[in-house]
């Protein structure tokens, strides 16, 4: 393919002669030689981006925008279904169980999160347009930043930003902040709303592990765990014994400035068969991108994980069996609900590791902007154990997943009659007609 050099005036253009001018001259004009590209391709089409990273999601897209100490955060929703009752309360209930200052082992900083339908919605329906969701802050406190400003804060994005960009939002961390996942946390209330209404799928998440705090897996019945025996304490752990030990951990940390890690369980009830696509769209592996984008995670297992790696292949694979006259199950549920990269109708389970938050008021060494080595005592209001905090985040990632995934199902296998001797209907049961105002 020929290409054709040109030449256009440019003012900032290297001179000719190697002098410092900084501009070529050409009788009284300005040149800089340019590549003339081929008339026939478009060249909007090859200058176009698509590497934001602040959206997820094909069918049921969601874009979160804001930073920790700017104007306020929150999300855009597109692809929503329409006549979907919604309001603010809907989303207010996952966004309370989020917030910060709910508790002793949480951060202090005092923010309400009440967030606002901006658009999308008429008569208390969803209208099948952009949902935009905002949520003001209210209690930044920027001078608590001005050390951060100048030093890197130790396993921190601050580093890392500057890297990329060249240039970051230093107060609260910017993007980096969890304050970010209140966007996610607002829209995964839609998609698990969705979820329940259409397909009865329910989404729970829960703390199993704060530091050397184990909770055995044997003391959690995942068929009747309830969001009650959850949300009964302030570490959201549904056994109330390992709970105490797990509080206590967190404070016996907290008292020193210092910080701890954990893992939250996640598990997905009434899941509908054939959700996820074979090789690179397998449902593990978009359960995994969506956790593992939240801050903090550092590992995500399903079914066994690496425990199944023990195992003989006679002791990790799940029989099946004849559930009255129609419907195949599993004896034992080592996949996690998902083989082949594709949901089988168990209960999907996960658990995501989170490290200990990287912000600590205890002096460690770093360096400078500029750099210079120093040391630093990081000032702030931060989580002392982010995994309290990260439940309904987790669950909120999650949803964003399987209502992708619902969507995309039921736009490829689902327009024609299934097949009954070996499909089911992802439908809970036929919905009743929602009544639009006229």
């Amino acid at each position: 393919m020929a290409y054709t050099i040109s030449t256009k005036p440019f003012l900032g253009a290297p001179s000719s002669d190697g002098s410092s001018l900084g501009f070529l001259q050409s009788s009284s004009k300005l040149y800089i030689p340019c590549l003339r590209l081929p008339a026939r391709r478009s060249q909007s089409k090859r200058l176009e981006i698509q590497a934001a990273g602040s959206s997820y999601g094909t069918y049921f897209r969601v874009t979160t925008f804001g930073e920790s100490h700017g104007g306020g955060v929150g999300c855009v929703v597109d692809g929503c279904p329409p006549r979907l009752p919604l309001s603010e309360a809907d989303m207010q209930v996952d966004l309370d169980r989020r917030r910060p200052g709910q508790s002793r082992i949480t951060t202090p900083r005092k923010e309400t999160d009440t967030c606002r339908i901006a658009s999308g919605i008429a008569d208390g329906l969803t209208t099948g347009s952009p949902i935009k969701v905002e949520v003001p802050n209210t209690d930044q406190r920027g001078n608590d930043y001005s050390e951060m400003s100048l030093a890197y804060r130790p396993s921190h994005a601050d580093a890392t930003y500057d890297f990329k960009y060249g240039v970051r939002s230093v107060q609260g961390g910017g993007r980096s902040s969890a304050r970010e996942t209140i966007g996610r946390v607002a829209a995964g209330a839609v998609a698990k709303k969705i979820l329940n209404q259409y397909s009865g799928t329910e989404i729970i998440a829960y703390v199993s592990q704060v530091h050397k705090v184990v909770l055995p897996e044997d003391l959690v019945d995942h068929e009747t765990l309830t969001l009650d025996q959850i949300e009964n304490n302030i570490v959201r752990c549904p056994n109330p014994e390992y709970a105490e030990k797990m509080i206590a951990a967190i404070d016996a940390v907290r008292v020193r400035g210092d910080s701890v890690g954990g893992v939250v369980t996640c598990i997905v009830r009434n899941v509908p068969r054939g959700l996820g696509s074979p090789v690179f769209d397998k449902l593990e592996a978009e359960l995994a991108k969506a956790v593992m984008s939240l801050p903090a995670t550092k590992g995500f297992e399903f079914g066994s994980g690496f425990a199944g790696t023990f195992m003989t292949g006679s002791e990790h694979n799940d029989e099946f069996y004849m559930e009255g006259n129609s419907r195949i199950r599993t004896k034992t549920n080592r996949s996690g609900g998902i083989q082949g990269g594709i949901s089988n109708g168990e209960i999907i389970n996960m658990r995501i590791g989170f490290k200990p938050t990287s912000t600590i008021s205890r002096k460690q060494s770093t360096v400078t902007r500029d750099k210079h080595e120093t040391e630093l005592i990081a000032r702030g209001r931060h989580d002392p154990c982010v995994v309290p905090r990260a439940v309904p985040m987790v669950e909120a990632a999650v949803a964003l997943v399987l209502v992708d995934q619902l969507m995309a199902q039921y736009a490829q296998c689902m327009l024609f009659p299934i097949n009954p001797a070996l499909q089911e209907s992802m439908e809970l049961n036929k919905q009743e007609p929602v009544q639009v105002p006229h």
